[in-house]
Protein backbone atom coordinates (compact mmCIF):
# COMPACT_ATOMS: atom_id res chain seq x y z
CA UNK A 1 0.00 0.00 0.00
CA UNK A 2 2.81 2.74 0.89
CA UNK A 3 4.11 1.80 -2.40
CA UNK A 4 0.84 2.95 -4.20
CA UNK A 5 0.77 5.95 -2.66
CA UNK A 6 4.98 6.62 -3.50
CA UNK A 7 4.51 5.87 -6.66
CA UNK A 8 0.98 8.46 -7.10
CA UNK A 9 2.59 10.93 -5.37
CA UNK A 10 5.79 10.53 -7.49
CA UNK A 11 3.69 10.93 -10.31
CA UNK A 12 2.16 13.97 -9.86
CA UNK A 13 5.14 15.91 -7.51
CA UNK A 14 8.24 14.70 -8.65
CA UNK A 15 9.63 16.56 -11.94
CA UNK A 16 11.43 13.43 -13.35
CA UNK A 17 8.58 11.03 -12.69
CA UNK A 18 5.62 12.97 -14.20
CA UNK A 19 5.45 14.02 -17.93
CA UNK A 20 7.20 17.49 -16.92
CA UNK A 21 10.16 15.78 -16.78
CA UNK A 22 9.96 16.36 -20.82
CA UNK A 23 10.80 20.18 -20.23
CA UNK A 24 14.57 20.57 -19.62
CA UNK A 25 13.68 23.98 -17.88
CA UNK A 26 13.78 23.15 -14.33
CA UNK A 27 12.31 27.15 -13.78
CA UNK A 28 9.44 26.01 -16.33
CA UNK A 29 8.66 23.31 -14.91
CA UNK A 30 8.34 25.05 -11.60
CA UNK A 31 6.23 27.74 -12.95
CA UNK A 32 3.84 24.46 -14.92
CA UNK A 33 3.49 23.18 -10.89
CA UNK A 34 3.01 26.81 -9.64
CA UNK A 35 0.22 27.05 -12.31
CA UNK A 36 -1.11 23.86 -11.45
CA UNK A 37 -1.42 24.36 -7.64
CA UNK A 38 -3.33 27.62 -8.07
CA UNK A 39 -5.70 25.86 -10.35
CA UNK A 40 -6.33 23.03 -7.80
CA UNK A 41 -6.51 25.88 -5.10
CA UNK A 42 -9.44 27.80 -7.18
CA UNK A 43 -11.17 24.57 -7.62
CA UNK A 44 -11.30 23.66 -4.11
CA UNK A 45 -12.21 27.13 -3.26
CA UNK A 46 -14.74 27.40 -5.47
CA UNK A 47 -16.28 23.57 -4.11
CA UNK A 48 -15.80 24.98 -0.71
CA UNK A 49 -17.74 28.35 -1.51
CA UNK A 50 -15.12 30.37 0.43
CA UNK A 51 -12.77 33.09 -0.44
CA UNK A 52 -10.21 32.39 2.81
CA UNK A 53 -9.61 28.99 1.82
CA UNK A 54 -8.81 30.46 -1.35
CA UNK A 55 -6.12 33.18 -0.14
CA UNK A 56 -5.05 30.30 2.77
CA UNK A 57 -3.96 27.50 0.18
CA UNK A 58 -2.45 29.40 -2.76
CA UNK A 59 -0.11 30.58 -0.01
CA UNK A 60 0.68 27.47 1.50
CA UNK A 61 0.86 26.07 -2.41
CA UNK A 62 2.96 28.39 -3.20
CA UNK A 63 5.68 28.22 0.04
CA UNK A 64 5.51 23.97 -0.13
CA UNK A 65 6.32 24.51 -3.85
CA UNK A 66 9.10 27.25 -4.12
CA UNK A 67 10.74 25.72 -1.01
CA UNK A 68 10.89 22.10 -2.95
CA UNK A 69 11.70 23.59 -6.05
CA UNK A 70 14.41 26.20 -4.43
CA UNK A 71 15.80 22.97 -2.49
CA UNK A 72 15.90 20.60 -5.76
CA UNK A 73 17.59 23.42 -7.39
CA UNK A 74 20.48 24.23 -4.85
CA UNK A 75 21.13 20.63 -4.72
CA UNK A 76 21.60 19.70 -7.89
CA UNK A 77 23.77 23.02 -8.66
CA UNK A 78 25.69 22.48 -5.50
CA UNK A 79 28.36 20.21 -7.05
CA UNK A 80 28.95 22.83 -9.59
CA UNK A 81 29.59 25.44 -7.69
CA UNK A 82 31.17 24.56 -4.77
CA UNK A 83 35.20 25.23 -4.92
CA UNK A 84 36.30 21.52 -3.16
CA UNK A 85 39.96 22.95 -2.68
CA UNK A 86 38.33 25.37 0.21
CA UNK A 87 37.21 22.43 2.13
CA UNK A 88 39.80 19.92 2.14
CA UNK A 89 41.71 19.16 5.18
Amino acid sequence: MKNLFLSIYNGIMDAEWNPLRAIPSVAMRHLIMQLLSWMWCIIFSIYFGSFIVFGITVAAHFLLIFGTFMTAATFAAAPRVVNRELFKK
